[in-house]
């Protein structure tokens, strides 16, 4: 099977678009539902705590159950009516049932996610880091939309993946497994240690946890020399975009901006063109010395 996708790129990219479009359906499910899960696994929680005794039993609510319905009306959605793209486009945007209008966002995450998996795909080829890195992509287009709708960059994604970003460098997959090691650690200790002097010298707190958790992510996935290239081009990108909110949409300076998208943002690029990246700056830099 893998002889006949290498002999016919075509059909192989061809399957990896259709898949992106699938997965993408299913990661609007987990950006919809995972931060409404965790909100009530905090509201138990906090309920078990304060009145010792956990509180009633509710209806069953994860990724799978229960199964999707217009917020209007209650409208189960049909299979044929969760055909990724093709849906919106053949309801032409409103629900079946109401037609109220259906957010465009859905299709455009669908589209997203299959577009991304094609750049995957056609960067390294029929392989076992097509497929790894698939996984990473959908992980880091999950954790985007959650921290911009709610800056929230939930453990249930972000540590699961550093585990396996560990594991497949057993394997050397991207990096050997010192360099993910390493990468794990100063991707962590970086972004706290900036959180910590920040806090200090001005009594507030610059960022969340789960942004050094992020980048321990991506350092355990793509070794410790990659994280300068993530650092500044998420540093870059989000100062710029931070400075455009502001001037032309009049956004309040004091209003916090989510700083996952960028650092997810950066690994990605990092992941597919990161070493000639690395090489470029070395290049200037050696150039400028």
């Amino acid at each position: 099977m893998i002889d006949y996708l290498q002999q016919n790129p075509a059909l192989f990219i061809t399957y990896i678009f259709l898949l992106g479009l699938l997965v993408g359906s299913f990661l609007n499910v987990v950006i919809h539902r995972l931060p409404i899960m965790m909100e009530r696994q905090w509201h138990r929680q906090c309920t078990e705590f304060l009145k010792g005794e956990p509180p009633p039993a509710a209806e069953p609510f994860n990724l799978m159950v229960p199964g999707s319905r217009c917020p209007h009306c209650g409208h189960r959605i049909r299979a044929w009516e969760n055909i990724p793209v093709i849906s919106y486009l053949w309801l032409k945007g409103k629900c079946a049932g109401c037609q109220a209008a259906i957010s465009p966002r859905y299709p455009i995450i669908e589209l997203v996610s299959a577009c991304a998996a094609v750049t995957v795909a056609w960067h390294f080829g029929v392989s076992w880091q097509t497929l790894a890195a698939l996984v990473l992509t959908w992980s880091l287009i999950a954790l985007t939309m959650i921290d911009y709708d709610h800056q929230l960059l939930p453990d249930d994604i972000t540590l699961p993946m550093l585990w396996l970003g560990l594991a497949i460098s057993l394997g050397g997959l991207f990096v050997d497994s010192a360099s993910s090691l390493i990468g794990a650690l100063a991707g962590y200790l970086s972004l706290w240690s900036v959180y910590i002097v920040f806090k200090l010298v001005t009594g507030k707190e610059g960022m969340g946890f789960g942004d050094f958790k992020l980048l321990a992510m991506l350092g355990a996935w793509l070794g410790w020399k990659m994280l300068p290239v993530i650092i500044l081009l998420s540093s870059l990108v989000g100062a710029l975009v931070g400075i455009a909110l502001i001037v032309f949409c009049g956004r309040e300076k004091t209003k916090p901006i989510p700083f996952g998208p960028y650092l997810a943002g950066a690994g990605w690029i990092a992941m597919l063109w990161g070493d000639g990246l690395l090489r470029l700056y070395l290049g200037k830099f050696a150039t400028m010395g």
